[in-house]
Parts: C-alpha cells; structure tokens; sequence
C-alpha cells in the first residue's frame, strides 16, 4: 500500500543483475568521492551567486491567499508587517522560487523547506523526555540540500540584525552555522545509517557541557517547554458545563466558532483521521469521545490556512486536543519546481497533501508525535498532531550574543542529522568538505537575500 510508510522512499538504492543477485549500494568512499567530484561541475563559491531576474513577490504572496480563509489575510499581513524577520518567516515561498533560479548541486534530500531559526525546538518524545529538533514540516518535500541551508543561514543573519547585533556577531554566527552543519554531517557518516536513525539532541544532557550564559537560556527555555502541555492548554482554552462536558471558550480571532457544517462532520473527520491511524493509537483513543471543536489560529506563514482544535474528553474528566492544519503543495514543488519521487506524488494523489507532511516529519524529526497522523475531507486535505506536547522554542532574535551564537550552531548540526537520514548525505558530505568554502560563499548568499527580504519588505508594507 502506498502511504506514509513508504511515500518517501525515493528511488531504489539498489539494482538487480541479470543473475537475480542484489548490488549493494556505493559505499561511503565512493559516495564522499562522487560529491568531491562535482566541485568541477559545481565550484562551492557558486554557492554564493543569487540569480537576478524579474521577480514578482507580492504576486506569490497574493496568490498564496487566494486559497486562504479571506477573514485572516488582514491578521496574517499583520504578523508579518512587525518586523523584517516575521516577514521573512512567511515567505517561504518567494525564497523557493528565487533558490530555482539559482544554480544548485541537484542532490535531493528530504528537506524541511522552512528551516529558518524560529522552526527548530522542543517537544516531547513519546518516552517524555524532551528533544531538540525541526519542528515545522508544512513544506517539507524533496529538494538540493543546499536550500535549507541557505534558508537557515539568512534567518540567522536577518535574526541578528533585527536585535541590531555587531556585524562581526551575526557573521560569526551564520559561518558557524555552516560550519557546525557540514562538521555533524561528516560525523554522521561514521555512524551506521541504523545509528543514525536512533540519533537525536536530547535537550537535558545538552545542559552540563554549555557556557553559563547559554545553560540560564536554555535551562529557562525547557522549563517554559515542560509548562507547555496538553493538560494546560485544556485549562486555558476550555470550561466545564453543568453536565461534565469540556467546551472550548471562544477567543476570536486566535480561537472562533467553526461553521456549522464543519462541526457537525467532526466524526466523520476523525473517523477519516482513524483510517491511517496505527493499532495502538486506535486503541488508545478509544477511551475518550470528541466533545468540542473549534478554529484555532497558528503562526506566522500559516495564517489563513484552515487549523482547528478538537477536544476529546473520557468518563473521568481527562482530556486530549488534537489540532489538524491544512497541508497544501509544498513551496518546494510548488514555487522552488522541484519534481519530487514518484511514490510521493502517488501517495498524495491517493490521499492528500497531508501524507506528505506526516512522511517527511518522519524522516526529518528524530523522534515523532505517535499521534501525528493525516486525512482528506472532500477537497481539504489535513495532517493531524497533538497540541502543545511540550512545545517550546528559543526566540533567537532576543538572545545574547553569545547564546545566539550557539543557538545557531545547534540548528545547523540538527539540521545535518535530518539530512544525514538521506543515502545522499556522503555526496553532499563530499561537496562540502570541511564547510570553510561553503560558509564563506553561503555568507555571501545569505547577506544578498536579507538585502532582498527587507526590500520585499518595504515594498509589502506600502501595499498594506
């Protein structure tokens, strides 16, 4: 069957001779040589040239709200009027489509297709033990490793100089993040590909080895990470009528009524949602009934885009919410014109926009939300996650400069272990080498780009 289990896959690692007899895949030498090799085809300071062509930013933006909930484009334009770098979080798009006008190492990997800063966090793993990781995956789809870099790198740069950093602070950072990036993928390699499998960032052993600076950030982000639960979000969001039923309590815009058709289809939503649930999650959630629904507002980029809450309760007063979110075409495809696998494409022709999200969120986290699951309502597909596990995130742009940098490092070694997932880890191992040639010309990219985002910006905000 063609789902999430194996909507990833890509093409197939292996041959069969004439004999019958299975090859095995390249080896990481050869793998490392070949990526070594394209440095002819490819000279890692082209890394640093962005393409100059006759661009449409606001046409991207306006088009991407065509599909969106009409009432929110007001919201979703103030989000991202605050400042430079929230306007770079919702544009995800417009930096797609300016990266396939550049020259690229066409080496695919799973990619998150938003790894800028404020996407990297904490949350729960199933054993309840709190992890580091990427933790948004709406355009995630198959693209040239290079381009979350590119995506990171700016964020960190536009991040630091939203703060009014020191330009050698902020160019500290971004290199190191290259750096940090290409290092962690060159180790990763020594590891076996199980091995790397299992590898995660779990966020409390990471406590002891780091600068007392840096220990108070993040010692004081786990603690907020810890409060953030479910359990809490049914405090603050529901109340209890006189028969013992939780109700959610409207707070518009961020949290509103759904219209009438939406509320009374909710069982046949999570019935939809049970469809591709696994044995244990049926199970579990075969204690509880859905009692509420509600529309929720989320993010940044995000806004417009149809999010609700669904609150389940059991016989004993304990709660569960869930939050499903729209999942549409990934940026990545969309924008960026990637042609992605073809077990993919089959998979969401099959069954949505949501396969794809929960399938690369597989490949990418570490760790996943045992709950994460997806489903197709009529013409609407949805991906479905607990709400507020334990999710917490670190504000880069308010950091010290010495936090800030470290922060950075950590999102580019989380970023290599989600690639490292990928067979074509060693090729883009090889590519980069040690990182030094790559940061300095993804540097320089990622500088051009902030210089393009905040003219971007100045022009969306006259057209408000």
């Amino acid at each position: 069957m063609t789902d999430a289990r194996s909507a990833t896959a890509g093409s197939a690692a292996t041959t069969t001779s004439e004999l019958g007899f299975t090859k095995l895949p390249p080896s990481s030498a050869e793998s490392l040589a070949a990526g070594r090799a394209l440095r002819k085809r490819l000279p890692r300071k082209q890394l640093g040239i962005m393409s100059q062509y006759e661009r449409r930013p606001l046409e991207i933006l306006a088009e991407q709200n065509t599909t969106r909930l009409q009432d929110l484009i007001p919201l979703r334009n103030e989000r991202m009027s605050q400042s430079p770098f929230t306007f770079y979080r919702g544009t995800a798009a417009l930096m797609a489509a300016d990266m396939a006008q550049d020259a690229h190492t066409n080496i695919l990997v799973p990619s998150c297709g938003d790894a800028h800063v404020s996407n990297f966090g904490f949350y729960a793993s199933p054993q309840r033990s709190l992890v580091f990781d990427l933790n948004d995956f709406d355009e995630a789809a198959w693209a040239p490793w290079e381009w979350d870099l590119k995506r990171l790198v700016t964020s960190v740069i536009i991040a630091g100089q939203s703060t009014g950093r020191d330009e050698n602070v902020i160019q500290t950072a971004a290199y190191a993040t290259v750096r940090s990036y290409a290092l962690a993928l060159r180790a990763s390699l020594s590891l076996s590909p199980t091995e790397r499998y299992y590898a995660h960032l779990d966020a409390d052993a990471g406590v002891a080895t780091l600068p007392s600076d840096s220990k108070r950030v993040l010692r004081k982000a786990i603690k907020h990470a810890r409060k953030r639960t479910g359990e809490r979000s049914v405090k603050r969001l529901t109340a209890t009528n006189e028969y013992g039923v939780m109700q959610f309590v409207m707070d518009p815009p961020t949290l509103s009524e759904l219209p009438a058709e939406t509320l009374h289809d909710v069982h046949r939503l999570m019935g939809l949602y049970f469809q591709h649930a696994d044995s244990d999650i049926l199970q579990l959630l075969q204690h509880y009934e859905i009692v509420d629904a509600a529309r929720r507002v989320v993010g940044v980029g995000s806004v417009g885009t149809r999010c609700a809450l669904s609150l389940l309760q059991d016989g004993d007063g304990n709660a569960l919410l869930l939050q499903s979110k729209e999942a549409g075409r990934s940026v990545l495809e969309q924008y960026g014109g990637i042609e992605q696998p073809q077990v993919l494409l089959d998979a969401v022709a099959s069954y949505g926009q949501g396969v794809r999200v929960v399938a690369l969120q597989r490949v990418l986290q570490a760790v996943s939300d045992p709950l994460l699951g997806y489903l197709r309502y009529d013409d609407l597909d949805l991906y479905v996650r607990q709400f507020h596990d334990m999710k917490g995130g670190i504000e880069a742009d308010t950091l010290e400069d010495g936090p800030f940098r470290l922060y950075s490092e950590a999102c580019g070694v989380t970023l290599a272990r989600a690639h490292s997932q990928s067979p074509a880890a060693a090729p883009v191992s090889g590519y980069l080498g040690n990182g030094k040639a790559a940061a300095n010309a993804l540097l320089k990219w990622g500088y051009a780009y902030a210089e393009r985002s905040k003219a971007d910006y100045e022009l969306f905000l006259a057209s408000l």
